[in-house]
This record gives structure tokens, C-alpha cells and sequence, in this order.
């Protein structure tokens, strides 16, 4: 069977957790394991372009019983020449010409075939977790950017919420983790030129720091609802995250793994912690914890 010639059906977006694909194309991989392309999958795959939520942990299931782990879960390309994985892929995801698939890599000697069928499980305790994490991270940006907002003497462009959008203007790099995220920005000349003012960051961290608090206990006590806008179920689709939060829904362009409500939430906090950085430059890291209002049993 040759490769795909259409994008991957995930069903992630809408909170699956349980799936059935059909086996597309097996690969043996350098490594010794084996990459597997199915149908539709519910397994969030780690994106290489933005690596920010890691990917699920699954089994695949054979219809005689076996159960084959998934060890790692990546967004790969196809050009029907060759098939690209994770970091490898040579092109921007949605390409013309290309077809952008979730790869589940699996043991070599899995003994998976082309056409077989397969129940898929994704492991629910992690999901969750990474999804409280992610949701934690847009609202914690969000109430950032708000905190922030008289600190600019330039327009720059706004956030979901219509704040001066300093989290994409300082971003270094975004990581989510199991209930929460660390978010590292650069306070570097480039910012400076845009026209943010640094001290009203770095002169009171504290004070901005329990400012941002303060709006994320408002939207926890909001018990907002939360869902993920679709426009087409294949991974090249469109998603957008929205919360309906006190002031107006926002929405931001996301395609990871979310809650799908602040009741969800006990308590959502930051903590703000200063870096020397390089020159001139100054980095902040913002560390985001989302303590559930239930754990998982």
C-alpha cells in the first residue's frame, strides 16, 4: 500500500480518548522500530514546529488481542517519496503538495499490517494533565498580557482579550507540563524598539506578579466554558481555543489539548522569577500551576 494521500483524521480536538483506525502504511524506522500511519487517530502527536505539549501515551490493539505500545507520537509529512518524521519534515505543515500525518511509532517487532484494523486507548491521567497545563498557559498569557497593558508607549498588535500581546512579542519558548507550563521571555532591545517598557516588569515583579493572580482566581471563580472550534477534522485543520471568560470569549489558534471548563480548576497561579540575561537582556520565566478541582481516579 502506498502512502497517504490525505491528511490525518484526529478526533483528539473534540477530547477522544478511544478511537478505531485502519493500518495505512508501516515503516521500519533507522532505529529499529517501526513508524505506523492510520486512518484517524485520537492521539496527540508532538509538532516539531512548535513542540510546546508533548505528545499522548497509547496502545493499539490487534483484533486477536495484542497490545502494541506507542512509544513516541510525531507529526510527519509525505511528499509520496519518502516519509518525514518529526524535525525531519522539510516544509511548513499545510504545504501544497504535501500530506501531513500522525506518525505512532511503535516496536519493531510489533507485527502490524497494512489494512488491519486497530482499537486505539490514550492514556486518560496524562491527557488530562497536559490539557489542564495547556488551558493553564493561554489564560496565564492572557492575564500577563492584561497586567501589562499601560507598559507600552508604541501600539503593537493585541491578544484574543484586545491587550498589547506581550506574551507573542517576549516569547522564548513555552513548555507545557503535567498541570501547568514555564514560559520564558527575553527583554531584549528588539522589545525595547516595539516599545514596551521593561520596568514596569522588572521594577515590581512581585506586584505583577499578584496582579496576574488576581485576574486568573476571578476566571477560576467564573467557571468559564472552554472548547475547541474546528473547522475540518484533519490535522491541517484549523482549531481555535475558547473561553468564554468574564469580559468576552477569546480565541486563540491552537492545536493541542484542552479542558473543557474552569470548573474543572480549583486554583490557577504564577510565579514570575528573573534571569541576568546576555547584554543588556533580562529573562523572566513564568511558571503556571492549574491545581484540579478533582483528581483523576
Amino acid at each position: 500500500m502506498s502512502l497517504p494521500k490525505i491528511d490525518t483524521t484526529v478526533t483528539y480536538p473534540a477530547g477522544a480518548l478511544t478511537g478505531t483506525g485502519t493500518v495505512l502504511h508501516v515503516e521500519a524506522l533507522p532505529d529499529g522500530r517501526s513508524a505506523v500511519l492510520l486512518d484517524t487517530t485520537p492521539v496527540h502527536p508532538v509538532d516539531a514546529a512548535w513542540p510546546d505539549q508533548g505528545a499522548d501515551l497509547a496502545t493499539l490493539t490487534t483484533p486477536d488481542g495484542r497490545e502494541v505500545p506507542v512509544l513516541e507520537c510525531v507529526v510527519g509529512a509525505t511528499d509520496q517519496s519518502a516519509l518525514f518524521l518529526g524535525g525531519q519534515v522539510p516544509v511548513r505543515k499545510g504545504t501544497e503538495g504535501w500530506v501531513f500525518l500522525v506518525v505512532h511509532v511503535v516496536p519493531g517487532e510489533a507485527g502490524l499490517a497494512e489494512g488491519q484494523r486497530v482499537d486505539i486507548q490514550v492514556d486518560g491521567h496524562r491527557r488530562t494533565a497536559l490539557s489542564a497545563g495547556h488551558t493553564a498557559c493561554h489564560l496565564a498569557s492572557l492575564a500577563l498580557n492584561r497586567q501589562l497593558a499601560t507598559a507600552w508607549k508604541k501600539d503593537v498588535q493585541a491578544d484574543a482579550a484586545g491587550n498589547p500581546n506581550f506574551d507573542a512579542l517576549a516569547i522564548e519558548t513555552s513548555t507545557i507540563d503535567a498541570y501547568g507550563s514555564v514560559d520564558v521571555y527575553r527583554l531584549g532591545k528588539s522589545l525595547r524598539r516595539k516599545g514596551f517598557l521593561p520596568e514596569a516588569l522588572l521594577a515590581d515583579t512581585a506586584a505583577v506578579e499578584a496582579g496576574v493572580n488576581a485576574t486568573l482566581a476571578e476566571w477560576v471563580a467564573s467557571g468559564a466554558e472552554v472548547r475547541i472550534e474546528r473547522e475540518s477534522e484533519l490535522l491541517t485543520g484549523m482549531r481555535r481555543w475558547v473561553c468564554a471568560l468574564p469580559g468576552g470569549e477569546v480565541r486563540i489558534p491552537c492545536g493541542g489539548t484542552h479542558l473543557s471548563s474552569l470548573k474543572e480548576v480549583s486554583e490557577m497561579t504564577i510565579r514570575l522569577i528573573l534571569n541576568a540575561g546576555e547584554g543588556s537582556a533580562a529573562e523572566v520565566i513564568m511558571e503556571t500551576r492549574c491545581v484540579p478541582a478533582k483528581l483523576p481516579a
